[in-house]
Order: structure tokens, then C-alpha cells, then sequence
């Protein structure tokens, strides 16, 4: 098994942490990314660039959407940092998950991506979640969303959020979205601030083509999971379908339902 590993640099947990990784995996096969290498004297690559079996991450959410842009090999999060929703094991468990990792004692759950389109341009997929907002702090702008060419939703609000299921636990349910089992193949429509209080978030099926278009012209931004922004003049229409690679995480345990209670209900 050939692994690479990568984290959040700026996360002086997330470095620490990283060295532990190193020191379990002595004598394998390991290819560290390019910033990490360079922290720790060692020779490395950019992600996009390994041949691996496993990517490593250690760091937070954010670590694990960045590394899910620029490789396909299934992601085995560590969290090292504040909320770790998407990790599977924490620094206490790394001694343990790395052992199981090598003896093959885990499985590979796949989650569906998003694709996004602005105009001509495919951006990256994403995890989570697309954001189409306005490109100015207060300025609302008129939203139209088309669902298999249907008129869905018709809104004055910040923006608009298509989410996937694994998407409905991040900034879509942070503006009122429902909670989407992972294993329920959907995207999540949920309007940003609604000027009208009755606009509620949709769930449509993953087969969907949606369409989103600006009543007038005016400056927006589309950004791909928090990490890759697109400036838009306005007058782009922008399209969202099921994208055609999909998420994998190196899982140990089939505990979505206690992952959420965990992370994000509060205990009574």
C-alpha cells in the first residue's frame, strides 16, 4: 500500500500530529505533499501528482475538501482540528486506525459530488456544497432556480446554496436546511437569508439538472466547497448536475448517526 499525507500547516496540532502519522507508518511506502515535506526536511510532491493508494489527512473538513479537488484516492481524515465532521479518527485513536488501515480492516464509503458549471467553465466538483452569493456585503440579489427546467424557486435572498447529503451537515444546514442521511443520493437548494420568510429549502433528487440564473446582471461569486472561488459578472447562467467520480472516505465504523449526535447535537 502506497500512501500520501498531507496537512494543515497552519494548524500547529495538525504538525505535530503529522509526525506521529510519519512515526507509524515507518518503513512503508509514503509520499508526503509538497508544504508538509518541506516543514519537515523531506523530499514531496503536490497531491495532484501522487500515485497512491490512501491519502492521509490531518487537519479539519477544510484539509479533507481541499485534498478531495486534486486526488482521487480514498481520504482517511485525522482530525487535528476544531469540528473534524468528515475525519474518522482522532489523535488518541491514530496508533489503532493506522494498524487497521494497514491490515486492510476498513471499507471505503463513497458519497456523490456535485459538478457546477458557470457558463463554458466546469469548476471544481464539489463535496459539500456550491455557493452562489452576492459579491457585495447587503446587496441582495433576485435568485430564479430551475429544476429539470421547471421553475423551482423564485427569490430575493444573499444567495443560493446547492448542497449534496454530506453538504446538508455544513453551511446548508447553518442557514436551515434539513440534516440528509448520507446514503440518500440528493442535493440540497437552500436560499441564503430569503427576503420572503416562507422561502423554504428544497430536496431534489441527484438526477436533477439545476439551473440558476440572475434576474438582472450584478456581480456574484460562486465558491466550491469554502476553497475554490469563481467571479461572476451576473449575466453567467450556472448549471449543477451529479458529477461522475465520487467521494471516498476510508471508514471504520458505520456511525453516521452517532457522528452527528457527537459533533453537533448538544448533549441534554
Amino acid at each position: 500500500m502506497k500512501i500520501g499525507i498531507t496537512a494543515n500547516s497552519e494548524i500547529p496540532e495538525a504538525i505535530r500530529v503529522s509526525r506521529q502519522v510519519l512515526c507509524e507508518l515507518e518503513g512503508r511506502d509514503v509520499v508526503l505533499e509538497s508544504g508538509l515535506a518541506r516543514l519537515f526536511g523531506r523530499p514531496g510532491m503536490p497531491i495532484e501528482d501522487m500515485d497512491i493508494d490512501v491519502l492521509v489527512t490531518v487537519g479539519g473538513d477544510g484539509t479533507i475538501l481541499r485534498s478531495m479537488q486534486r486526488t482521487e484516492a480514498p481520504i482517511f481524515g485525522v482530525n487535528a482540528g476544531a469540528l473534524g465532521f468528515l475525519t474518522e479518527i482522532t489523535e488518541e485513536g491514530l496508533k489503532d486506525g493506522i494498524r487497521r488501515l494497514l491490515e486492510g480492516d476498513y471499507f471505503l464509503e463513497d458519497r456523490i459530488k456535485l459538478a457546477t458549471r458557470v457558463g463554458n467553465e466546469r469548476l471544481y466538483d464539489a463535496t459539500n456544497e456550491a455557493v452562489v452569493h452576492t459579491a457585495h456585503v447587503a446587496k441582495i440579489r433576485h435568485f430564479q432556480v430551475y429544476v429539470d427546467d421547471q421553475l423551482a424557486m423564485d427569490v430575493r435572498a444573499d444567495g443560493i446554496i446547492v448542497a449534496t447529503s454530506t453538504g446538508s451537515t455544513c453551511y446548508a444546514m447553518s442557514v436551515g436546511g434539513p440534516i440528509i442521511d448520507p446514503r440518500v443520493d440528493a442535493f440540497l437548494l437552500a436560499p441564503m437569508a430569503p427576503f420572503k420568510f416562507a422561502t423554504r429549502p428544497i430536496v431534489v433528487p441527484a438526477s436533477s439538472h439545476v439551473r440558476l440564473e440572475l434576474v438582472r446582471p450584478k456581480p456574484c461569486l460562486c465558491v466550491i466547497d469554502g476553497q475554490h472561488e469563481r467571479a461572476m459578472e451576473g449575466d453567467e447562467m450556472v448549471e449543477f448536475c451529479l458529477a461522475e467520480r465520487k467521494s471516498r472516505f476510508v471508514r471504520m465504523e458505520r456511525n453516521f448517526y452517532p457522528r452527528l449526535r457527537e459533533k453537533l447535537v448538544c448533549s441534554p
